[in-house]
């Protein structure tokens, strides 16, 4: 009987220290949510960049914008989105070390319901219409592009041209940054 006293305290020790290591690791896996969300629910700004087809200009300029300080939240959208992100946006962003391949065409629908501090349209040409948000927000801008998906002629002039609108986006974006959301984020 003493031996089975001792194994049943051994058992009950061993569930003891189970239930301790557990809840240890879920209060340590609930801190790093607590953390992550914050990082992400919340973020500083919340920015919306509306094209027609969300296949070049507004997928270069959530790149950048997104890439001058990552506590924004910076989305882009379309009113009718190509399905797809144009092969040379990639690659000209790919120069500037900024990796769209795994970037999605999306349609501004998807956005509508949620309130943004900027919506911002990037649509260039006078033949172009500018997509309008119905959403909530508080600052409307356009910055508008020349569309360098369509750019015709060779391949060399191809790329001269969106590379000229990649470089041109970076620098408004830039701008608008360093004069719009900066001063307002510290």
């Amino acid at each position: 009987m003493h031996g089975k006293s001792r194994n049943y305290r051994s058992i009950v020790f061993s569930m003891e220290m189970v239930a301790t290591i557990a809840m240890a690791i879920v209060v340590s896996v609930k801190e790093k949510i607590d953390t992550n969300k914050s990082t992400y629910f919340n973020p500083i700004m919340k920015i919306l960049i509306l094209c027609t087809g969300n296949s070049c200009r507004s997928q270069m300029a959530q790149a950048f914008l997104q890439s001058v300080d990552t506590r924004l939240e910076v989305a882009s959208a379309g009113t009718e989105p190509s399905g797809y992100v144009h092969p040379k946006a990639i690659e000209v962003m790919q120069e500037e070390g900024i990796d769209l391949s795994q970037n999605k065409s999306e349609s501004v629908d998807q956005y509508l319901d949620e309130a943004w501090d900027y919506v911002i349209t990037v649509c260039g040409g006078a033949k172009e219409t500018c997509p309008a948000f119905m959403g909530t927000v508080q600052h409307r801008l356009h910055i508008g592009f020349d569309d360098p998906a369509e750019v015709t002629g060779n391949e060399d002039h191809i790329m001269s041209e969106f590379r000229r609108v990649r470089d041109e986006i970076k620098t408004a974006f830039i701008q608008f940054f360093d004069e719009q959301v900066k001063p307002h984020i510290g």
